[in-house]
């Protein structure tokens, strides 16, 4: 079970400040959670994870991806053992970010294989993003692109989350518009898909989604095209931030369609829940906090709410740090969360982004990671932290 340990006092490393001078930090009792999953869950959880990009690999970063397989891999295999699903080749990924179509496939194609090794829960992204949004003449060209990707994930057994398309929002101009596509793509897939509403924030590309940049007529067009096609709907993953907004279309969707929160802001009390209703959740930052996630949901299911925000309260401050604005360069701390705790052995990141935050962000990072108990090995962590300082000139 979850058990403080004595502080490490003794463990401690300079830390730039805003001010531009420099702290000598010294870590706080760390927290250590079970490496697996202890009983059952009362909600459904999914983790959208990383890519782990290969540091040898002699391409060029911003051209090509260059993914290690066997470390990808073995990430998920973590998330799966905590008990939480694991959401594919997702923005956490990189999609749209460095990862590109047919390196998603292969991410996919391999995932969907382990998972079914152990009977693991997985689902993948299908949007549109081989179609350039330039080459998007028609909404028939949407729909294809849609088709092609469906087809491909469901070809090697794959459920589906059905992925917000650019080429949709710029062709898209009223709610009949995402009807037309939405109807037509729903109306083929062989099992219930996840839809995913994705926020401007996390993609400039996306603004105006459902043909309205007035989100209350957007909720609209949405919520009626999901009702209106329920049975072919397993969920909805909202990613506003906006707990209300969440918290409306909850209550406005069939009874048969589960609510996923995508609020990386807002996911404790979302996830507990109210006496009218609770979201399960499809979030970027348990990728960060898997182990923290999956026993803070022990915890909710056995009737300990009060555990659960014991466990779960603390990571908020740090993951609304790693989804500050700009908030698409969110991946850059969830895979340095990923160095600091041993499951890859760099920070080299797809697409060459680990420069999209800067040092200051990467040491709050560290301190609010610390502060929440969410350093598995904290010497391991903070010798890693003073090599990325020291890659910045800084000496810890």
């Amino acid at each position: 079970m979850n058990k403080p340990v004595q502080p490490m006092s003794s463990l401690s490393l300079k830390l730039p400040k805003a001010d531009r001078s420099i702290e000598t930090y010294r870590l706080a009792a760390s927290r250590t959670f079970p490496a697996k999953l202890e009983g059952p869950l009362n909600r459904i959880a999914f983790s959208a994870v990383h890519t782990v990009a290969d540091p040898f690999a002699d391409n060029d970063p911003w051209l090509s991806a260059a993914v290690d397989w066997d470390r990808t891999i073995a990430f998920r295999e973590h998330v799966w053992d905590l008990g939480l699903g694991v959401a594919e080749a997702m923005d956490t990924a990189q999609r749209g970010m460095g990862l590109d179509w047919p390196t998603s496939l292969e991410l996919i194609t391999r995932s969907v294989g382990a998972a079914k090794r152990r009977n693991a829960l997985v689902f993948s992204g299908a949007g549109t993003d081989h179609l350039a949004v330039e080459d998007a003449k028609s909404l028939d060209d949407v729909i294809r692109a849609y088709e092609e990707q469906i087809s491909a994930v469901e070809k090697v057994g794959g459920r589906i989350i059905l992925m917000a398309s650019r080429a949709l929002a710029k062709l898209g101009r009223n709610a009949d518009d995402y009807a037309k596509v939405y109807d037509r793509v729903l109306s083929q897939v062989r099992e219930p898909v996840i839809i995913h509403w994705l926020g401007d924030m996390f993609d400039p590309a996306l603004t105006g989604y459902w043909g309205t940049r007035d989100l209350d007529k957007a909720m609209d067009t949405a919520v009626a095209i999901i009702n209106d096609n329920a049975a072919k709907v397993d969920g909805v993953k909202v990613s506003l931030l906006d707990k209300q907004r969440e918290i409306d279309m909850r209550r406005r969707l069939d009874k048969r369609i589960r609510m996923y929160t995508g609020d990386d802001f807002n996911y404790a009390e979302l996830i507990a829940g109210d006496e009218q209703g609770f979201s399960h959740a499809l979030l970027g930052i348990f990728d960060a906090i898997a182990p923290a996630a999956s026993y803070a949901l022990s915890r909710l299911a056995a009737g300990d709410e009060t555990g659960f925000h014991d466990v779960l309260g603390p990571t908020v401050p740090l993951s609304r740090h790693i989804f500050k604005a700009p908030t698409r360069f969110y991946k850059t701390g969830v895979v340095f969360m990923a160095y600091l705790n041993g499951h890859q052995d760099h920070f080299t990141m797809v697409g060459g982004q680990e420069s999209t935050r800067s040092t200051l962000h990467l040491a709050e990072l560290f301190r609010l990671a610390d502060k929440a108990g969410l350093l598995a090995n904290p010497e391991l962590a903070t010798r890693r932290m003073k090599i990325v300082l020291a890659t910045h000139g800084l000496e810890s």
